[in-house]
């Protein structure tokens, strides 16, 4: 009883002092790392430095994540796993809340609402609370600091055989001594398909509307090997620049074109009223059952168009060995391969969640907000059970690589 009462004086005091909004905080923290802490041990089959026969995995350090609570901001510490994955429970109804009260006070940090706009527009959201302008710019810090780290966290923990690389443009206003003009900027993601199937974002970078030049996507490419990238087999997307820096970054590495884009190019060089007709045709080359079939069907469709449209000829041969290099891996994987699709719904969150915002101010705020989104969408990645690729079918690569396969498509056979 005295120890109860002890406690109560020390709250009373603390609202008497007016600092009980820190005392709940500092309570609540501890309650939620434990449910955490409790949950991950379900996930493992043990406690912290418990040795049990039904344990599957082990606990491999952790990351933080800021929690938006009514007692204010509280962050906790995830813990990260030497295998599979685990996302706190808890966390899962606040994920996108969390989101959109970050795009909600980007959107006034960019445009300079006013602290009683921003304080109706995250009411709005259910932050009963509101938020001032000391709020809006620890939130920033905290942002920075969190992509920052997501940016530049190693990646030597398994290999990623698949690497997808794709720009985004956004508008960002020159710099002041280039008198102030929007321009577009390149925001440059890289998303990668690990050896057990799962998906991971692997880096972000941002750069000038002439970013796609050798240099930039050397220099990318050159940071990711830095953090630790490795088991890199395949790398797509067709960008000015990449083809010339993969030859010196990862040398050896196949460069898959990504058929849709390079289908919209073909499609270019043909009169709108036979574009059905030559999309059909080209689509067949992908319906063959295995890798000669699909060359051989490649030179037929070719021949095949250029009688009616003489530019397709030159347009096919320079570019089949990049857009049919997927056919040197295992086929169980070729529907995912043969185009950028993982990057489809990344690209399309990030455009939706840029909307918001406009014009930025400069490129840490595009790396700010962008990176958020990625973070969430990482987060859910590894948070779920369902794989990109089955793990069984990716243990085929080492199969399907020693075969030499792959350099029979590189010279074009």
């Amino acid at each position: 009883m005295a120890l109860f009462q002890s406690a109560l004086s020390e709250l009373l005091e603390a609202f008497r002092t007016g600092d009980s909004v820190d005392m709940i905080r500092e309570s609540v923290r501890p309650v939620l790392q434990e449910l955490v802490e409790f949950e991950a041990a379900g996930v493992i089959g043990a406690e912290r430095y418990e040795r049990t026969e039904d344990r599957v995995t082990e606990r491999n350090g952790s990351r933080p994540r800021l929690l938006t609570t009514k007692a204010g901001d509280i962050e906790v510490r995830i813990p990260k796993l030497r295998k599979g994955s685990y996302f706190p429970s808890i966390l899962e109804p606040q994920r996108r809340i969390d989101q959109a009260l970050y795009a909600v006070v980007m959107e006034a940090y960019v445009h300079g609402i006013s602290t009683r706009s921003v304080d109706d527009l995250v009411v709005a959201l259910g932050a009963d609370s509101g938020i001032s302008k000391s709020e809006v710019s620890r939130i920033c810090e905290q942002l920075d600091e969190s992509v920052g780290a997501f940016r530049t966290r190693a990646l030597d923990h398994i290999g990623f055989p698949y690497v997808y690389l794709d720009a985004t443009y956004l508008d960002v206003p020159n710099k002041p001594g280039k008198g102030g003009q929007v321009v577009s900027m390149a925001v440059v993601v890289a998303i990668g398909i690990a050896a057990d199937g799962s998906r991971e974002v692997l880096g972000l970078d941002v750069g000038d509307s002439d970013s796609e030049d050798e240099t930039f996507w050397r220099a990318f490419l050159l940071s990711l090997k830095q953090r630790g990238l490795a088991g890199v087999q395949l790398v797509s997307d067709q960008h000015s620049g990449l083809v010339a820096a993969l030859k010196r970054s990862f040398q050896g590495v196949a460069h898959q074109r990504c058929r849709v884009h390079f289908a919209r190019n073909l499609l270019a060089h043909v009169p709108k009223s036979h574009a059905d007709m030559v999309a059909a045709v080209f689509r067949t080359i992908f319906a063959q059952p295995d890798p000669e079939a699909v060359s051989h069907a490649w030179d037929e469709v070719r021949d095949q168009l250029v009688g009616s449209f003489p530019t397709v000829g030159p347009l096919m041969d320079d570019a089949k060995a990049e857009v049919l290099a997927f056919t040197a891996f295992p086929k169980a994987h070729w529907r995912k391969i043969w185009s950028t699709n993982p990057l489809e719904r990344v690209s399309k969150e990030i455009n939706r969640r840029s909307r918001v915002v406009g014009i930025f101010p400069n490129p840490a705020a595009v790396i700010r907000l962008v990176g958020a989104v990625l973070i969430d969408m990482h987060d859910e990645w590894i948070a779920g059970n369902r794989r990109y690729l089955s793990e069984e079918s990716t243990a085929l690569l080492n199969t399907t690589m020693d075969t030499g396969d792959h350099a029979a498509v590189e010279s074009g056979a």
